[in-house]
């Protein structure tokens, strides 16, 4: 479809005619074909609110025409609505701490609006990337920002997510279902299923809690501090208006740093929130690990999702479990990434934003969706009442809810002549030792999720 020529401090270049992308993209093309991973779109979406932002303070200071900001905006809007997603070639893993990316969304701002205007992209006479889109802006006040607005965003879905997983967890009516507990993968002590169920809600409400909490972390932005954070090459009066104007656009708490310096320097913010999110998908391993097990005992049912086996006829596996835990398995992964780039900024920026915003919103992106499945997943397990008798009737462990009746010592002969005989019950052999009434009182539902233990009218220790 032929080629245009654009010009730009190392000499000239041709870009396709029909993108709307121009030099500095295409050079980040050429320059960093390394991952094969856009730039996450939450992030593109991101810096066209600020870029929009930025035109607005800039138009009604007086700095921008009124004809041109109009483009301008338009331009952002059509990006924030994902009607440009195809123009955002350069690769997540980029040098010059996300200017490739500033660049990229200046220039199809630029030619977008210069369309709108009636004019052929790469006429920068109308509507210029740098002179305009990016006027009164660096990379590094605008792309730390829309970073920071990204997340939180994704944070608000996610948290959302995580309630929903919560919820499914509570709704499980398990609480009459008897069973035995496991510690160290051996029998311990009598619980209920709903407990366990319980046990696993409390986790993600924690995560629910930890999730929502930490966006504030987040709120507290850079722009306007152009380079370094001095706010040189800025009007005063638009480093004032402009934050203005991006907390009315995302409708997010977000205020200026009050030394934007250390705002420019600084990462630490989002290790913080990567944290929060390391915490979740620990949690989420250790959960999804659990009702494999569960599973693989019996004791719970998962939906069937797929043929297991491509050889074993009948197989069906616990897929979407194994996918959860290779899901929290990468978000700690990329927790370590965050933290690493984090600490490799050097002066006055870092350089380093680019990889780190990849793991970040990756992260988020990961668990969003995770989340999303296993709420349906765990809303449709279904409890095996018969296997968790089965298992509970046998397990010697049993006996521990006794010891407050018949004490220690007592407890462990029984369990010693249990033992040594060819019983296999040991619920119908407590039975017929000490009388099917005080078992069938203690190994109820409520005596054995109750807090502690009260008299239970038969108290062979004279108690």
């Amino acid at each position: 479809m032929g080629n245009r020529i654009e010009h730009d401090l190392l000499g000239s270049m041709e870009v396709p005619k029909h993108v709307y992308w121009g030099i500095h993209t295409e050079r980040a093309r050429h320059n960093f074909p390394i991952s094969v991973a856009a730039v996450n779109p939450y992030l593109i979406r991101a810096m066209a609110q600020v870029k929009k932002a930025c035109c607005m303070a800039n138009a009604e200071l007086g700095y921008l025409a009124p004809g041109k900001a109009e483009a301008i905006v338009r331009a952002c809007d059509d990006i924030t609505g994902n009607a440009l997603g195809d123009q955002f070639p350069v690769d997540a893993l980029q040098g010059g701490a996300g200017t490739s990316t500033n660049m990229n969304v200046n220039e199809v701002v630029a030619n977008r609006a210069i369309e709108l205007l009636g004019g052929k992209p790469g006429d920068y006479a109308l509507v210029h990337p740098l002179e305009d889109v990016n006027l009164h802006q660096s990379t590094n006040d605008t792309y730390p920002t829309a970073v920071k607005i990204a997340c939180i965003n994704r944070l608000r879905t996610l948290s959302e997510n995580i309630a929903s997983l919560q919820g499914a967890f509570q709704e499980k009516e398990f609480g009459a279902v008897v069973k035995i507990g496991r510690t160290e993968l051996q029998e311990a002590v009598p619980i209920t299923l709903g407990t366990e169920f319980s046990a696993f809600a409390e986790a993600v409400a924690r995560d629910r809690w930890r999730t929502f909490k930490c966006e504030e972390r987040l709120r507290v932005v850079n722009l306007g501090g152009t380079a370094v954070g001095t706010g040189l090459t800025a009007p005063r009066d638009y480093i004032f208006l402009v934050i203005e104007k991006l907390r009315e656009l995302t409708g997010l708490g977000l205020s200026r740093g009050e030394n934007i310096m250390g705002e420019t320097a600084n990462a630490d913010a989002f290790v913080e929130v990567s944290a929060t999110l390391k915490a979740h998908a620990s949690n989420l391993v250790k959960i999804c690990n659990d009702l494999r097990i569960l599973t693989l005992l019996g004791e719970i049912r998962l939906p069937p999702l797929q043929a297991g086996s491509s050889v074993m006829p009948g197989k069906v596996n616990p897929v979407l479990l194994e996918a959860a835990i290779q899901s929290g398995i990468k978000v700690m992964a990329n927790d370590a990434i965050v933290s690493d780039a984090a600490s490799r900024g050097t002066l006055q920026i870092n350089e380093f934003l680019p990889l780190l915003a990849h793991a970040m919103l990756e992260s988020l992106d990961i668990l969003v969706n995770i989340d999303s499945l296993l709420q349906n997943h765990v809303g449709q397990i279904a409890a095996d009442e018969q296997a968790c008798r089965y298992y509970f009737d046998r397990s010697p462990m049993i006996i521990t809810a006794l010891v407050p009746v018949i004490g220690y010592e007592e407890a462990t002969a029984l369990i010693t002549e249990f033992a040594a005989g060819d019983e296999r019950n040991m619920r119908a052999f407590l039975e017929r030792r000490l009388g099917s009434e005080i078992i069938e009182k203690i190994f109820s539902p409520e005596k054995i999720t109750a807090l502690g233990y009260r008299n239970y009218g038969h108290d062979t220790k004279g108690k």
